[in-house]
């Protein structure tokens, strides 16, 4: 088994990262493979709606002059994955957003390639709008069919420089519990 988590931020090793790091390490530490994918520096374009998607049908977007074919393969080959983002004026970046549509449109192109696969998200916030950025990303999730498991609290922790996510005790819980609640419905799904 293997989980995928992506880091939206445009911060390297900023809160997202931290956040992630904590729910793949409790993810590792049941056994299961993790890869932590930072998007720091990339620029992955929206959907242009051209529908090629539809016709091709071969599990691909048709705009070729970005990462985005790349993210998709390795979201295919996961079993589960952790969409992160920071809070940009109440919504999720934009490179999260484009991975969003994109790649949710060419899943539902393909047959819902990927129903039944396990997903979470994980939000940095400085102060408010990380519901928004939360339910966005489930929303993906649940439009494709995956496994929501849940945690402690909403999955959220607050910072704004590098490394504050560390002192919202209550965020790095959370993210603890999320990874070790993804790792059991991983396990309970596939063992």
């Amino acid at each position: 088994m293997k989980v995928l988590a992506i880091n939206g931020s445009a911060r390297k090793d900023g809160n997202t990262a931290i956040m992630l790091r904590t729910a793949l390490g409790e993810i590792e530490a049941a056994g299961i493979e993790t890869e932590l994918l930072q998007l720091h520096g990339k620029n992955i374009h929206g959907c242009i709606a051209c529908m090629k998607c539809w016709e091709k049908k071969d599990g691909h977007c048709a705009v070729k002059n970005d990462m985005l074919n790349e993210i998709i393969d390795k979201m295919v080959a996961a079993d589960g994955m952790i969409l992160g983002s920071p809070t940009y004026f109440a919504n999720v970046s934009s490179n999260i957003k484009s991975i969003i549509d994109r790649a949710g449109m060419v899943a539902l192109a393909n047959d819902s390639m990927l129903a039944r696969k396990v997903g979470a998200a994980a939000v940095a916030v400085r102060r408010a709008g990380a519901i928004h950025v939360f339910n966005s990303i489930n929303h993906f999730y649940f439009i494709n069919q995956m496994v929501v498991p849940g945690s402690s609290y909403w999955n959220m922790g607050r910072g704004l420089e590098p490394g504050d996510v560390e002192t919202d005790e209550e965020g790095m819980l959370t993210m603890k519990n999320l990874g070790k609640n993804m790792a059991w419905v991983l396990q309970r799904l596939h063992g």
